[in-house]
């Protein structure tokens, strides 16, 4: 793991496979931090020179006190390329992250190939549960939200099942800076690219878990009218699809990045 500054934070990110194979930047969902991305970094590296970095706020990376906005979560995954001297990248973003590979997509299309969009929406939530969730956080910390993520996260029976993958995703919520979390709440509150997202020219997949009730089918479906050049797929899983179905997830990004 390296350690950067971007934009009066410091960025913990890690680089896997050759550099000089086409570059993948990978941008974790609210509450992870990169290891979200363990099984597919595996699988990709061995073609692709892939980026994942813990967004501000979360993992290993700074947590300045507000105010965040997505428009600088995609500066700093831009700051990111910079220093890694990438011109341009696939981008593989889930939930928050698939918010700041949009903004990419929109404001920076000559730095995007490719773009991924998992379990996400041109508008996550609503404002009023953001904002409540960023104040319930500042005043009683991450325990209960940690406690709570797993019917969030996963459908019942993998979270029943498989408490040796959500227990260490719950430790890393846990250990997790309030104010950084809370701060990328008020970032999502404010996140809304609605008919924006029809100036993305990159090509798209859209990713959708079928039991996902943060980010709907119907909200990947969404995406995929609005984007010219994009097709939905969906999987059986909920939110953290790339968790939860790690095998199916990465065939479809392999099957994506290489067509």
């Amino acid at each position: 793991m390296n350690t950067i500054e971007l934009n009066g934070a410091a960025c913990r990110y890690r680089t896997d496979g050759d550099r000089r194979n086409p570059a993948v930047l990978m941008c974790n969902s609210l509450g992870t931090d990169h290891t979200m991305w363990d099984a597919q970094a595996d699988a990709l590296s061995r073609c692709f020179y892939v980026v994942r970095y813990d967004t501000r706020g979360h993992g290993a990376s700074g947590a300045p006190p507000g105010p965040y906005s997505l428009e600088l979560l995609a500066n700093d995954a831009l700051g990111l390329l910079d220093h890694l001297a990438i011109g341009s990248a696939h981008v593989v973003g889930l939930s928050m992250g698939g918010l700041v590979a949009q903004c990419l997509g929109l404001y920076a299309p000559h730095r995007v190939n490719r773009l991924v969009l998992a379990n996400t929406a041109a508008r996550i939530g609503t404002a009023a549960g953001w904002r409540s969730r960023a104040e319930a956080v500042r005043e009683d910390g991450l325990a209960t939200i940690a406690s709570t993520s797993p019917a969030r996260w996963f459908t019942p029976a993998f979270a029943a099942e498989d408490r040796a993958t959500i227990e260490p995703l719950q430790r890393t919520l846990r250990r997790q800076s309030p104010e950084g979390y809370a701060a990328c709440c008020d970032a999502l509150a404010d996140a809304d690219l609605g008919d924006d997202i029809r100036a993305i020219t990159a090509p798209v997949l859209v990713i959708a878990g079928e039991a996902d009730p943060v980010t709907t089918v119907a909200e990947g479906v969404a995406l995929c009218t609005r984007i010219r050049d994009a097709r939905l797929v969906t999987l059986p899983a909920s939110h953290l699809s790339s968790i939860e179905v790690p095998a199916v997830f990465t065939r479809e990004i392999q099957s994506f990045l290489h067509s």
